[in-house]
């Protein structure tokens, strides 16, 4: 597209492109926009150097002016879009770009792979905060992300940043707190009660290292036996124990009665073993006091894409006047011009409707609401506030109050439609 659109001289006008997605996931009331501090992180870095543009060469893909125009590329437009964290329903303008059409169409692929992974591990960890309770600072069980063994070595760092910005108070993923500033944790695996003579030794050897405060692993062996051992060698400081298997719900009833009897009154229970928001939910009258997720947060618990689209609704014609695009195809339409989006809400705050205006403004079309579109590149320059450990506190305060205001019915796991609708003008 690149190619013939510099030999055809149509690569310089001005468009703009949209990001959104058709439809939620079967079951899902709701998105949640992630990953926009890692794009804009590295949309700064987004360079051809000689050895891409060598490797094109040599493959023949793209004549000397296209190599030439990717060897200058640096990206020069406007980006505006919902704020990280904050909660999107079908057809919510996500992100526009706003460029020439040959620097906007370089990034479609890097935008939506960014965008529809992290969308997707954010919008299905929301649902898992939720089951747990909501904030832990307002009387929820946190929920600490474990999924970096089970997905692509760097998903998994991206994915534990999408869950700090949806609520996970922790993660076992160290890039994620070295690049993000996002509270680590661990405990160890069985492979270290195993590596030991006796489960004793285990047991004493960590206490040792890290004092009577850390998490046994109690169900190695015996359940029963390992929690009156670890209460024996911590005491009654003993921090946590973790269950990761068997019927969760009855060993945790179990093992609470058991540490009560023992004197362990404030030593906690951490559940893990393949939890998603189901058995979170599950597991809501039980005496756990945290949650350790990990497979179906990092695949984003049956729904590992966000499926969100890239599409040009605005370009320039010969003249330089803007004119709206729209595609006609079957199944696949999408509304022409630059929307403007702003969430409707009523009397007490409480979310309506995505009122979405492309062809008037909404003012104009007799709606008022709360504006959902800031800038967050401004001729190739990003933001601040929008990226690094700052980008994600920011992302998570917006998360927590774009929840606040959702209708109950956001907080149900059972199948329908989106919490509230998206009405075009």
């Amino acid at each position: 597209m690149l190619q013939a659109s510099l030999r055809s001289g149509a690569a310089h006008r001005t468009c703009t492109f949209e990001v959104f997605a058709r439809r939620l996931p079967p079951g899902r009331r709701f998105g949640v926009v992630a990953g926009t501090g890692r794009l804009l992180e590295r949309l700064e870095a987004f360079r051809f150097g000689r050895n891409e543009l060598d490797f094109l060469a040599q493959r023949g893909i793209g004549d000397d002016a296209t190599l030439d125009f990717l060897s200058r590329y640096r990206f020069g437009g406007d980006i505006t879009g919902y704020a990280e964290g904050e909660v999107y329903v079908p057809n919510s303008p996500v992100l526009q770009v706003t460029s020439t059409f040959a620097e906007a169409c370089l990034l479609e692929t890097f935008v939506l792979s960014v965008l529809n992974h992290d969308s997707a591990i954010a919008s299905a960890g929301a649902r898992m905060v939720m089951a747990a309770g909501g904030d832990p600072d307002a009387g929820g069980r946190p929920c600490v992300e474990m999924g970096s063994r089970r997905t692509h070595e760097f998903a998994a760092t991206a994915a534990a940043r999408a869950a700090a910005v949806v609520g996970f108070a922790a993660t076992s993923n160290l890039e994620a707190g070295r690049s993000w500033d996002v509270p680590t944790l661990g405990t160890a695996a069985h492979a270290f009660t195993l590596l030991h003579d006796t489960e004793e030794e285990a047991f004493a050897a960590q206490v040792d290292t890290f004092g009577p405060g850390t998490t046994l692993l109690v169900d190695t062996y015996d359940v029963e036996a390992a929690v009156r051992k670890a209460v024996e060698i911590a005491g009654p400081a003993l921090g946590a124990v973790r269950l990761d298997s068997g019927d969760l719900v009855v060993q945790a009833h179990e093992v609470r009665k058991l540490l009560d009897s023992l004197g362990n009154t404030s030593t906690r229970i951490i559940v893990s073993s393949d939890l998603d928001e189901y058995a979170i939910a599950g597991l809501a009258a039980a005496p756990v006091d945290a949650y350790g997720v990990g497979t179906r947060l990092v695949t984003g618990s049956g729904a590992p894409t966000a499926s969100m689209v890239y599409k040009l609704v605005q370009r320039q014609d010969g003249t330089g006047a803007p004119v709206p695009v729209e595609k006609a195809s079957q199944n696949k339409a999408s509304a022409g011009g630059r929307k403007q989006a702003v969430r409707g809400l009523d009397h007490d705050g409480r979310a309506e409707a995505e009122i979405v205006a492309a062809e008037t403004t909404v003012v104009e079309a007799g709606y008022t609401g709360r504006e959902l579109q800031i800038p967050l590149v401004i001729g190739g320059s990003v933001q601040p506030g929008t990226t690094g450990p700052e980008g994600v506190q920011h992302a998570a305060q917006r998360h927590r109050a774009s929840v606040e205001e959702l209708p109950p019915a956001a907080h149900r796991l059972s199948e329908g439609e989106p919490v509230i609708p998206t009405v075009f003008v």
